[in-house]
């Protein structure tokens, strides 16, 4: 097992998220003591269902069995599992080999492991109180459990020594990469440094998870809050039909009726201001959207996100970085911040010059239609729209019935896979359950007729969910576990 919370990996069994308006048509990490035991003692596990792997088909999860109170506890009981298991391969006697040091750390964790890959979708997908609560309290916990792994010296020794012989080992490629990985895993995790910096290491990473956690919570929380409330329909003129019946019964879902509600989006700039005629309404909603984090309050995120930049700072120094990025980057494409540098500023000199006159031709569109102002950036998306029917003849509102959702998946998604891959899809309705009853279920046969994955799609927003798109992995493909 790699030592990564939460874990968001590439799947054999996924669930893929995202927060589009269900009315609309559809265009398709950690304060326990770092030293600390993770259990004092072993909880009732009896009716836990993370206690055993799942018996459905592809493990799929129990998600009729999950309840928001097996969370926590299976999170302690594996944990201690998980560091049982590393300090009997940290403890051998043997030296180290591939079948007794990497191999087990693969096996390693499985407990930890499901309940992560459950409980870090849910908290994304479908939170609520109690797992919120449970991710603030695991965030630090988590985070030190990650530190006694991979700032155990013992552990460590065994791998370098690996690492060190292993272009003299008779390894498959396979095996000669996952060593040199958990070798940076290690390092990367501050397994050189002495004493002293580990203990300000660990430190670091505790309140790093905290903070990180309680900052996302803050920006689902304040999403939720800052849902615009408008009056009367007439405001929302420009609107579709569709766009104003999911505005009147969101409000009613918030207790309001007779009024409208335009809940936020996670972007910064909101659909609802490419169609919008009140251009007041416009600049409500956009300034609005721009205020989240720093309006003060309960959920201002001005501290967290200063805190999380200097411990980031802080972190990198002391790993023997420049910087957060110089850190961050290392193991990607890029792999500089100078490298980022040098694209971005090959594309800004021109991005900005069309930028200007795309400008220019918004305001000749405001200036034409005798409006007496200056375009403003709550006017850009609108007066787009305007310019492409005026130049084009297009209006991006008459492609949106071809852009159904199950004419996307079907006839667009899932056709492209069957003629790219010859991957077929064929939903399931029957045993499997879901965690939300507008959650689907796809099976996926590879191109000789043989299952190859389940698909969980979740396509629609709402308050319990975070914005954006994403994927993660509730079991993943392995051919060493099976």
């Amino acid at each position: 097992m790699r030592f990564e919370f939460p874990l968001a990996l590439a799947a054999v069994l996924v669930i893929s998220a995202s927060a589009c308006s269900k009315n609309e048509p559809e265009t398709v990490t950690q304060s326990a003591d770092a030293g600390a035991d993770p259990v004092a003692e072993a909880p009732d596990m009896a009716p836990n269902p993370f206690l055993e792997e799942s018996e459905l088909y592809f493990s799929f999860p129990r998600f009729d069995r999950i309840a928001d109170e097996h969370y926590a506890p299976a999170f302690e009981l594996g944990m201690a599992e998980h560091m049982a298991e590393i300090e009997a391969i940290a403890g051998q006697e043997e030296a180290p080999t591939l079948d007794n040091t990497v191999i087990p750390l693969e096996r390693s964790g499985a407990m930890l492991d499901r309940v992560s890959r459950v409980f870090f979708a849910m908290a994304s997908a479908h939170t609520n109180d109690v797992i919120e609560e449970v991710r603030s309290e695991m965030a630090p916990k988590l985070s030190a459990h990650r530190d006694r792994i991979l700032l155990n010296e013992d552990l460590f020794a065994r791998v370098k020594a690996l690492y060190d012989q292993r272009d003299s080992m008779e390894l498959d490629p396979e095996s000669y990469r996952l060593i040199g990985e958990y070798y940076k895993d290690f390092v990367r995790a501050g397994a050189l440094l002495s004493g002293e910096d580990k203990e300000t290491l660990k430190a670091l990473n505790a309140e790093l998870a905290s903070r990180q956690t309680s900052f996302s919570q803050n920006v689902l929380n304040e999403v939720n809050e800052l849902a615009i409330v408008v009056d009367s329909v007439e405001e929302l003129a420009g609107l579709s039909e569709e766009a104003i019946a999911a505005a009147k019964l969101a409000a009613e879902e918030r207790e309001m009726p007779g009024k409208y509600v335009l809940p936020l989006l996670n972007t910064s700039g909101q659909p609802s201001l490419s169609s919008l005629e009140n251009r007041a309404l416009r600049q409500r909603i956009h300034e609005t959207s721009l205020s989240r984090g720093s309006r003060g309050g309960e959920f201002d995120n001005r501290e967290n996100l200063t805190r999380i930049a200097r411990i980031r700072a802080e972190r990198a120094q002391l790993l023997g970085y420049e910087d957060h990025a110089h850190y961050g980057l290392e193991r990607t494409t890029a792999g500089t911040r100078e490298a980022v540098n040098e694209r971005l500023a090959s594309l800004a000199p021109a991005a900005v010059a069309n930028a200007r006159r795309e400008e220019a031709d918004l305001q000749d569109m405001v200036d034409s239609e005798g409006g007496n102002f200056e375009l403003a950036s709550w006017d850009w998306d609108y007066y787009t729209e305007k310019v492409r029917k005026a130049r084009y003849d297009f209006d991006a509102s008459q492609l949106r019935p071809y852009f159904e959702l199950d004419s996307v998946l079907n006839n667009g998604v899932f056709f492209a896979a069957e003629k790219v891959y010859g991957l077929t899809f064929k939903e399931r309705t029957d045993e499997f359950p879901v965690y939300q009853e507008d959650v689907r279920v796809w099976e996926v046969f590879d191109a000789d007729g043989s299952t190859l994955a389940m698909f969980i799609g979740d396509f629609y927003a709402r308050s319990s969910k975070r914005g954006g798109a994403w994927m993660n992995a509730y079991v993943s493909q392995s051919n060493l576990l099976g």
